[in-house]
């Protein structure tokens, strides 16, 4: 199955983003069409892309991921600012507890590695939430400054998921995520 492991934002964080994303889209209509918006209920902070994982792996991954979230405090972030990468995908960054989440993004990366799973060289972790793909030719200046100011609420990160992504299963042939377990932060698993 195709995984990651990810940090969801509570439902409040992603409302209030949600209502940023619909001024920012109002804003600049012209280029509505020629962007593919994301799905808010599939919004996530991606910790490490795990790939086609074997299924035999999964309740070894599932331990060290829980020793790994068990390492990490639970923590506080908000989304904050915009950008971009090139043309292609328009995002949301992230203000807070960021040497944390770096922490555990990295714990997430090596906990994978332990469980057997192969990973491509992880580029270094970098929080953002992904709003927008490009389709066509679009530049992505003007959402991005029009971002660049936004300040979200502060909330929790209290803990780490593993999803499984089913590839075209969702609206549009969109993909569709689902929780295949989770872990608290800080705290240890029961037995």
């Amino acid at each position: 199955m195709r995984l990651f492991a990810a940090v969801i934002p509570p439902q409040a964080a992603i409302e209030e983003l949600a209502a940023e994303v619909a001024q920012l889209r109002a804003a600049l209509p012209e280029r509505r069409g020629r962007l593919r918006w994301t799905d808010p209920v599939t919004w996530h902070f991606t910790l490490a892309f795990l790939g086609e994982v074997d299924d035999a792996l999964l309740p070894g991954l599932g331990e060290h991921l829980a020793r790994a979230a068990h390492r990490h405090p639970a923590h506080e972030l908000r989304f904050a600012g915009g950008g971009r990468f090139g043309d292609r995908v328009l995002w949301v960054g992230a203000t807070g507890s960021l040497e944390t989440v770096g922490s555990l993004a990295r714990s997430t990366v090596a906990a994978a590695r332990q469980a057997g799973v192969r990973m491509d060289d992880a580029r270094p972790f970098r929080p953002h939430l992904t709003l927008a793909r490009v389709a066509g030719h679009v530049s992505l200046r003007p959402y991005a400054e029009e971002l660049s100011e936004f300040r979200g609420r502060r909330w929790r990160v209290e803990r780490l998921e593993l999803v499984r992504s089913h590839l075209g299963g969702g609206v549009a042939g969109r993909p569709r995520y689902e929780t295949v377990e989770a872990w608290p932060l800080g705290t240890r698993r029961a037995p």
